[in-house]
């Protein structure tokens, strides 16, 4: 760890509840909108996989109000999965035509990496990272399963869409023991204050 102390926020005190303790990371439940830090009081403030959901006027003036002269401000989103070989073209359909229209109109802002969201904010180019995983079957399923778009379908009784995709992706995967490549671009919008 990189800081000598860290603060973690979350709106959600079930999230807040689930956190990994750590000594030198305090958690607090608070909105983005209105950030429990002092005024200049942060040197690096990051909000991942979250600014689409923000009121982001309020956000950056909360920014601006708590972060220290040259702080950082860090927008991290994750991308689509990306999985190899003949899977690639299976999943690609699924989730650009078949689940896509369940997910909220927000989630484009995630496709898109943020480069979308005004960002008013001296802007720097982040380093190019991903998240990696070998995953096998069961893993992969579980993680879709999560998706709030496949929530969404469901509720709509469309659980056809998922029967059909999960019977493809079984037969294509073969033994569902096998650990297949998955990954996950990160993107950034990464500023100075």
């Amino acid at each position: 760890m990189h800081f000598d102390k860290v603060l973690g926020l979350d709106p959600s005190t079930d999230q807040i509840a689930h956190a990994v303790a750590h000594p030198r990371v305090t958690y607090a439940c608070a909105p983005a909108e209105e950030l429990p830090i002092a005024d200049r009081g942060a040197s690096l403030i990051t909000a991942a996989q979250a600014a689409h959901w923000f009121d982001l006027p309020r956000f950056y003036d909360e920014v601006r109000r708590a972060g220290a002269a040259n702080a950082a401000l860090v927008l991290i989103s994750y991308g689509v999965l990306q999985v190899d070989g003949d899977l690639e073209s299976r999943f690609a359909r699924f989730y650009w035509r078949e689940i896509g229209p369940w997910w909220p109109p927000e989630r484009k802002l995630v496709d898109s990496g943020y480069a979308d969201l005004p960002f008013p904010f001296a802007e720097q180019s982040p380093p190019a990272l991903e998240i990696s995983k070998a995953w096998n079957l069961g893993e992969m399923l579980g993680y879709i399963s999560t998706w709030s778009a496949v929530r969404s379908a469901r509720e709509a009784s469309r659980e056809d869409i998922l029967q059909s995709f999960s019977a493809d992706l079984t037969a294509l995967w073969g033994d569902p023991t096998h650990r297949r490549p998955v990954r996950w671009p990160i993107n950034m919008r990464l500023g100075k204050l």
